[in-house]
């Protein structure tokens, strides 16, 4: 009998490697297994090869740690293991005077280009320091997405590159994805994840949640709806375990998952209802979407880039006072431009060419 009941899957071929959920790169994840096969481990656990630039590793007993209602009740479990259960080690942090200095030079971010040709340059620096994206030097035109918790600090980076032009990641010759830790190089680092966004619940009390996979995706939606609180999970399982998902307790949150990954998240609301928080999914994606678009992974932010920004700012308008589309249709209003909308007033500014008459 083998000493550990949970091991990293035996090589058999490339069918058993897989895409590391965290830096994306194809076969080159091996995920645990149990080999008394009574316990199937989400997709996430496991470890990738790329331990310099990626880094990710979940084991059996973090998982357990974060996911306590999953471990095995078999009388051979606490029997088999080596050593008593310690308490998880506290997570590392990235000081704030470094993440401080990527908070600019935003001329050479893509992310930060795409941004501004769909929103403006206002809004998009706006959108940036909000959430705390910083520019990185690992490539040229590169963002990162620090990972900042509810108590302000930073647990991590993810940097990526985007096409200026398109917005959508650069994936050749290679996935441009890496982590600030791994880059710096900091000894004995402890990463443990958070979501992207989250620093931004302590100061949104009363708006609901969000939940999304992409930090791009967070960004977007955040101006098209900012009714929510916008947060991402940094992949299809992400943050979405128990020990990450505590700072959403007593909170009304939304899932959007990307498309192909509705059936996945559905599988965690039972556990958001067990740690007090009051979860639905929106699946309207799954139910509308053509095969063109499955076969994509279009996420929300594909379908708000297809709304025209006035018209945006409009409809959010009228979600606040229901009494303007009365007043748009008994007046026959056209829309014509706008020209900035202050969600802190609530007002438009140059209202007096914002609407065309027609009769």
């Amino acid at each position: 009998m083998s000493e550990h009941r949970f091991i990293l899957q035996p090589y058999r071929g490339v069918g058993s490697r897989h895409t590391c959920p965290v830096c994306h790169k194809k076969r080159c994840f091996s995920r645990y297994i149990d080999t008394e096969k009574q316990f199937t481990f989400p997709d996430d656990v496991g470890r990738c090869d790329h331990e310099q630039s990626c880094g990710y590793h979940l084991t059996p007993k973090e998982y357990f740690e974060r996911n306590p209602q999953d471990k095995p009740k078999h009388s051979d479990w606490s029997a088999r293991r080596a050593t008593p259960t310690e308490p998880p080690n506290p997570a590392s942090y990235i000081a704030a005077e470094t993440v401080a200095q990527t908070l600019h030079g935003y001329d050479r971010n893509n992310l930060f280009l795409f941004l501004k040709s769909k929103f403006g340059s206002d809004d998009a620096e706006r959108m940036m320091r909000e959430y705390c994206v910083g520019t990185s030097k690992h490539w040229p035109g590169a963002c990162v997405f620090w990972q900042t918790d509810i108590n302000g600090r930073v647990r991590t980076g993810k940097v990526m590159l985007y096409d200026a032009g398109s917005g959508k990641r650069v994936k050749e010759p290679f996935n441009h994805v890496s982590w600030a830790h791994s880059l710096m190089k900091l000894p004995g680092y402890n990463l443990r994840q958070c979501f992207f966004g989250e620093h931004l619940l302590p100061m949104n009390r009363g708006k609901p949640v969000a939940l999304v996979e992409s930090e791009k995706t967070a960004l977007i939606a955040s101006w098209y709806l900012p009714e929510y609180v916008w947060l991402a999970t940094g992949g299809k399982s992400g943050c979405l375990n128990a020990d990450a998902l505590r700072v959403l307790r007593g909170r009304q949150v939304i899932l959007y998952p990307d498309l192909g990954a509705t059936k996945q998240w559905r599988q965690k609301l039972p556990l958001m209802k067990s740690l007090g928080i009051e979860a639905t999914i929106f699946n309207f994606m799954d139910d509308v979407a053509d095969d063109t678009d499955k076969s994509a992974g279009y996420d929300i932010a594909d379908y708000l880039l297809q709304i025209e920004p006035d018209q945006a700012v409009l409809q959010s308008m009228i979600r606040k006072y229901p009494m303007l589309q009365k007043f748009i249709d008994d007046l026959q209003l056209e829309l014509v431009s706008v020209e900035r909308y202050d969600p802190t007033t609530e007002t438009l500014l140059s209202t007096s060419n914002n609407l065309n008459n027609e009769k």
